[in-house]
């Protein structure tokens, strides 16, 4: 296998803005400073996490515009391996707001550009050629507009046709129309009860509905991510609830695409279930501690492996 391990797709990109204002208040107008900006979306997010973590990764996503142009240039600084598809249309932004006086976070995010049948299928092209030769596929990320519902499980498709592990993390409809292929999904509490419909809200209930996923052919696992509460796992085999490393929170953006490549990378190393959840809240407890969407260093996120299992987590 001569490519990298871990490929990423992102098809709503975004150029992310954050920024710090002193209140949030309506009607008025709202004084920004110390802003930065950073390259997003799930998939672009997830491979420039992986690349700090020193996992080869090539990250496949649309650019458009101007926007779009920043994005790139904003991925190429970091020294991931960007696969950019052009789009007609503009990259979207996405907008977070620091409010001091409550240490409250406040994000604007926008639906993204309508992407053509030409250009999604530029977009499968792509990944198909950069999948070929990776072990992962993390498909990470909303699906913006003019992209039909069952578009992530034509990825699935085709990674089972390129013998790749694909690990999904998405939400809305883009979610409820995969049916399987799917080698780890990682939805959200609120994504989980979405997929079947029902309360999740207890333990139990929510190995339930993981369980009924893996059940019906979906998934072969499932990661819960649960916020403060930590993450659930959930495969065929076991379920385990790992909790969450209490830390002072900079920002919460990026923490859950922090865990995904937390994950994968572990996976990429031939590490166990457990350890690769344990290194997935390793990697996301780092990223809280970063501003915006930026990067966090490996050894930040090892350290806190390290004290994660000396604390008595069991990762073998």
């Amino acid at each position: 296998m001569n490519g990298p391990s871990i490929v990423t797709l992102t098809m709503n990109p975004a150029l992310d803005v954050t920024a710090d204002a002193d209140e949030v208040v309506h009607t008025r107008k709202i004084r920004c400073r110390a802003e930065r900006y950073d390259a997003g979306g799930g998939g672009v997010n997830v491979a420039r996490f992986a690349h700090a973590l020193g996992m080869p990764v090539q990250a496949v996503f649309t650019a458009g515009g101007a926007t779009g142009s920043r994005v790139m240039d904003l991925v190429d600084a970091e020294g991931v391996h960007a696969v950019p598809v052009t789009i007609a249309g503009q990259t979207r932004e996405s907008f977070t707001v620091n409010e001091r006086v409550s240490a409250r976070q406040y994000r604007f995010v926008l639906p993204g550009p309508a992407l053509t049948p030409e250009e999604q299928q530029r977009c499968l092209d792509a990944l198909r050629r950069a999948a070929v030769s990776a072990r992962f596929v993390v498909a990470s990320g909303s699906l913006p507009p003019g992209v039909p519902p069952d578009f992530y499980q034509r990825v699935a498709d085709l990674c089972r046709e390129t013998a790749a592990l694909l690990i999904l993390d998405t939400s809305g409809a883009g979610l409820r129309q995969v049916t399987g292929g799917v080698h780890l999904l990682k939805p959200s509490l609120r994504e989980l009860r979405e997929c079947v419909g029902r309360a999740v809200e207890t333990e139990c209930e929510q190995e339930a509905a993981a369980r009924e996923l893996i059940d019906r052919g979906v998934t072969g696992a499932v990661v819960v991510s649960l916020g403060a509460q930590g993450a659930l796992l959930v495969t065929p085999d076991e379920a385990e609830r790992f909790p969450a490393v209490p830390v002072a929170t900079v920002s919460e953006v990026g923490a859950g695409d922090a865990m995904v490549a937390g994950i994968t990378v572990a996976l990429a190393r031939d590490a166990t279930w457990k350890q690769a959840v344990c290194y997935g809240i390793a990697a996301a407890t780092a990223k809280l501690q970063t501003p915006g969407t930026a990067a966090f260093g490996r050894r930040e996120v090892d350290a806190h492996f390290q004290d994660y299992v000396c604390a008595g987590r069991r990762c073998t």
